[in-house]
């Protein structure tokens, strides 16, 4: 008898033992099987972000344009509203030229620098606006590419920067003039005219005409990962301002300057997307 109850004794123990090994081992392979499976959706998630869909909620890059009547630089930050769409503001920073504007570097003697005849102020343009892109087709691998429709507006401030000429005056003195009603005959007459006055002349007599501005364009993103923004853009743009921009001096009558501008664009940009905190 005693021998069974220390037989009965023996297993009970061996069964608890077995028990506890059996449950750490389960805890154990738990414990791995979780964390295997948090590996396996950071892994997932890093895909999605990297070679699939864009998931990102914020961009910041900033880029050149080339217009067909000037060009500009330019910084944008984008908020992701929904899959497809994303809000973004920009400003931009640019400088417009009048198809009569002809550069003239040789042919005179005392030419010192390259010189617009008739050119009567540097017209640059400071813009702010907020628009959307719209996702048409995404990224199908890393190897793809991301296309997006743009709408866009904003406001405008025209800023007119008298252009100066070197001249020979009726003294014989080389003088940096701007054009006015007072001097329009010398600034006008060619074989006075010994070049451009410099770029740095004329910031001191700043004038602004406020404006706005809109564009529609289509925007290519060939970033290996989603991670980085690396895209290309064409579209038209068009800008009204309050008042028609003097570019150009008015001569026999006809007036080449105008307050709505109409442009084609291409531009390139780079920066780089994150998630917010």
């Amino acid at each position: 008898m005693k021998k069974i109850y220390l037989i009965l004794f023996l297993a009970t123990i061996s069964g608890g033992l077995f028990a506890q090994s059996t449950s750490r081992q389960q805890q154990s392979t738990n414990k791995k099987s979780d964390k295997e499976q948090r590996k396996l959706k950071k892994i997932s998630i890093f895909r999605e972000q990297e070679e699939g869909e864009n998931v990102f909620q914020r961009d910041f890059s900033a880029g050149a344009r080339l217009n067909t009547d000037g060009w500009s630089g330019f910084a944008e930050l984008g908020y992701r509203k929904t899959r497809k769409k994303v809000n973004y503001f920009q400003f931009e920073f640019g400088e417009k030229k009048s198809h009569k504007e002809v550069k003239n570097n040789s042919g005179y003697a005392f030419t010192q620098r390259p010189f617009i005849y008739g050119k009567q102020n540097n017209f640059y343009q400071a813009k702010l606006g907020v628009g959307q892109r719209y996702l048409i087709g995404g990224k199908a691998n890393k190897n793809g590419v991301e296309v997006d429709a743009i709408y866009y507006g904003g406001v405008s401030l025209g800023l007119l920067k008298p252009y100066y000429l070197n001249v020979q005056d009726e003294n014989g003195e080389n003088v940096d003039i701007k054009y006015s009603p007072e001097t329009a005959d010398l600034f006008l007459h060619k074989e006075q005219i010994n070049g451009a006055g410099g770029f740095g002349k004329g910031w001191n007599n700043l004038s602004v005409v406020p404006g706005l501005h809109a564009k529609l364009g289509m925007r290519f993103d060939w970033a290996h990962f989603n991670e980085v923004v690396s895209a290309l853009e064409v579209g038209v743009n068009a800008e009204y301002y309050t008042k028609k921009i003097p570019i150009m001096v008015t001569v026999d009558g006809v007036d080449p300057n105008k307050q709505f501008f109409f442009n084609a664009y291409i531009s390139i940009q780079f920066g780089k997307r994150w998630n917010k905190r």
